[in-house]
């Protein structure tokens, strides 16, 4: 009889309801979660006694703060003998590729270090397995893509159409250079070509240094076309063809560790597994849209 007289009412007693089940279990699977990570690492993917650290570089390289507080935390446990770099990655940013890079250099020079190739790790996910000792691709990987690219759109002519009229005011005749509300002039273009050239060469300088090769011999390789991983292993741009066990394999015979190598994984971030969390749970009970993002709204 209440739901009929009053359907609004029963309708936000209902999903207040839900929401509340939801946050007990949220806030119950946070707490156990928390006690499972407390070690340092994770006992869901793996052993706390492994040796082996296993860091994920996932996605578009935006950010390398999670990435290099990883690659430490493996790097100063005396537990840990070698350390494989999973990259599933298009690429990204140049400036927190070449930081992963500066300290995967630092970290071979105390412990193994092997990447490991996923779909795809090409372009900075490239540059970032360049650092490694060894590189390990599936045959269907596409990694390549050493080049440096940088575009944008002009959006002059339907500023045109909708009546904008761009004013700058600026302290530098190069100041605005890129602006999409204007034609890029000739001399800004060659001063981006100089850039692009100049991040190139310092892609390009890196990959070869670390992979042991003549920069003669990257540069014709790097025109940023992508390889197959079979014909990477042809171009010697990568070591060996297998999967993430077969990486792990190998990174304990070149640790010498007796026995089969124990792979182990960072803890997440909280607020990354909180997250993940929240999705899960969100899209396990399909409550409404826009109740569902509200609520991820919070939890951000």
């Amino acid at each position: 009889m209440f739901s009929r007289r009053h359907p609004f009412l029963f309708f936000v007693t209902i999903i207040s309801t839900c929401m509340t089940l939801v946050f007990l279990g949220f806030v119950g699977l946070v707490h156990l979660s928390s006690k499972m990570m407390d070690n340092g690492f994770s006992e869901s993917l793996g052993s706390e006694k492994g040796n082996v650290g296993i860091v994920e570089v996932t996605g578009p390289i935006i950010s390398s703060k999670k990435i290099i507080e990883d690659i430490k935390t493996f790097r100063e446990n005396d537990d840990i003998k070698a350390i494989i770099i999973r990259i599933d990655s298009p690429g990204g940013g140049i400036g927190p590729s070449q930081e992963i890079y500066r300290e995967l250099i630092k970290t071979r020079a105390q412990k193994k270090v092997i990447a490991s190739m996923g779909s795809v790790a090409a372009s900075g996910g490239y540059y970032v397995a360049a650092a490694t000792q060894g590189i390990v691709a599936n045959p269907g990987t596409i990694t390549g893509s050493i080049g440096v690219i940088m575009e944008y759109a002009n959006l002059m002519e339907i500023a045109k159409k909708i009546g904008i009229s761009p004013v700058v005011i600026k302290s530098g005749e190069f100041k605005d250079m890129g602006s999409p509300l204007r034609e890029i002039k000739d001399n800004e273009k060659k001063i981006f070509q100089q850039l692009v050239d100049e991040l190139h060469l310092q892609f390009v300088s890196d990959a070869a240094k670390a992979r042991n090769m003549e920069v003669a011999a990257m540069a014709k390789l790097a025109d940023g076309r992508v390889y197959t991983g079979q014909k990477a292993l042809h171009l010697k741009l990568v070591d060996r063809l297998g999967n993430l066990d077969d990486a792990v394999q190998w990174a304990g015979e070149l640790a010498q560790i007796k026995g089969t190598p124990v792979p182990v994984y960072p803890r997440e971030d909280k607020m990354t597994f909180i997250r993940r969390l929240a999705d899960t749970l969100l899209k396990d009970i399909n409550i409404s849209g826009a109740i569902s993002d509200n609520f991820r709204y919070i939890v951000n």
